[in-house]
């Protein structure tokens, strides 16, 4: 079995002070949550964790925190994508010196040096960085695809262990699978709704942002597909398929992110306000995210619990708290 496998969470980012200061009192405690509810990977840093708004020291300093709070509990890989390679190099050095197991990167992105620039930026930081790497192929958001033809001339690298593939196509995820064979490499999904597809294809876990909100019902999915319960697992399934639906895709104007923390918030977690410019959850989304949540068997929540305010009532309030700034001298950290 691959170091990592199953489900493995990609770690929402709670905030304070309008989404200005990291809360880091809720961060180890939202993982020592996940931990307890048995997930089989963190992911440090991730896009669910708002990696692209964070401050290159707001990022060391979420992993200098949490790895040793981790502690080896579950393996534990950290995101290092920056824009230059010897900043992703240092990234990726200051996360396996504080205990990282893998290191997740993107291809050079916005201005790419095409695939010989790109084949070229991963040999460079494998060859600087004593530990598995993660490939990143989200080209939707980076502009650039790791193809299959670029896969296969990564994997005569040695420390390329894992893809993470998030184009949100099956038949591609099975095509990577297929080339992956025979390797040391293997196909991590990074599409929430494909989750039981995609581990049926033969990807060996889930980089899950849903995770967050539903840790129990995704251990027990992956466990069950692994067991080779196939019937129970769909049957689950259809529990948390209107959440994962709701996340990745909706018209209610609601992103992966801002959507995630409200629905974490609402299963009893501390998640606290996006970092601008991600705009909170609406009233009317609220209650879409409701209706999805009380479908889940463990961290499914009571229909009655949350009220529903039309957006004209609820602006104003909403827009004002999340704007609240901390006084001069505050602690932002």
């Amino acid at each position: 079995m691959p170091t990592f496998h199953g489900a493995i969470v990609a770690l929402a980012m709670p905030m304070t002070h309008a989404g200005e200061a990291i809360d880091e009192p809720a961060l180890l405690d939202h993982i020592d949550w996940l931990i307890d509810a048995g997930v089989h990977g963190i992911l440090v840093l991730s896009g669910t964790g708002e990696y692209a708004y964070l401050r290159p020291e707001e990022r060391r300093r979420v992993v200098e925190l949490t790895l040793p709070h981790i502690n080896g509990r579950v393996p534990t890989m950290v995101q290092t994508s920056e824009m230059s390679l010897t900043d992703t190099i240092d990234s990726s050095r200051h996360a396996v010196d504080h205990g990282a197991e893998a290191v997740m990167v993107l291809p050079p992105w916005l201005e790419s040096p095409f695939e010989r620039g790109v084949l070229y930026h991963y040999e460079r930081v494998a060859q600087a960085v004593p530990t598995d790497i993660v490939l990143y192929n989200t080209p939707a958001a980076s502009g650039v695809e790791i193809t299959p033809s670029m896969y296969r001339k990564l994997l005569a690298i040695d420390n390329i262990a894992y893809m993470k593939d998030s184009q949100g196509d099956l038949a591609r995820i099975q095509k990577l699978v297929a080339i992956s064979e025979g390797t040391n490499a293997s196909v991590l999904c990074g599409v929430d709704p494909l989750a039981p597809y995609a581990l049926q294809a033969g990807a060996v876990g889930m980089i899950w942002g849903t995770a967050n909100i539903m840790p129990h019902e995704c251990v027990e999915l992956v466990e069950l597909i692994a067991a080779g319960d196939h019937a129970k697992a769909l049957e689950l399934w259809n529990l948390m398929w209107p959440t994962q639906a709701f996340m990745w895709e909706n018209e209610l104007d609601v992103g992966f992110l801002p959507g995630v923390k409200a629905a974490t918030e609402m299963v009893g977690r501390t998640m606290g306000p996006v970092r601008r410019p991600q705009m909170p959850v609406t009233g009317s989304a609220r209650l879409a995210i409701e209706a999805c949540l009380s479908t889940l068997p463990y961290n499914g929540i009571d229909r009655s619990r949350l009220k529903y305010r039309e957006w004209s009532d609820e602006q104003d309030w909403l827009v004002r708290s999340t704007e609240q700034r901390p006084a001069a001298g505050g602690n932002h950290q």
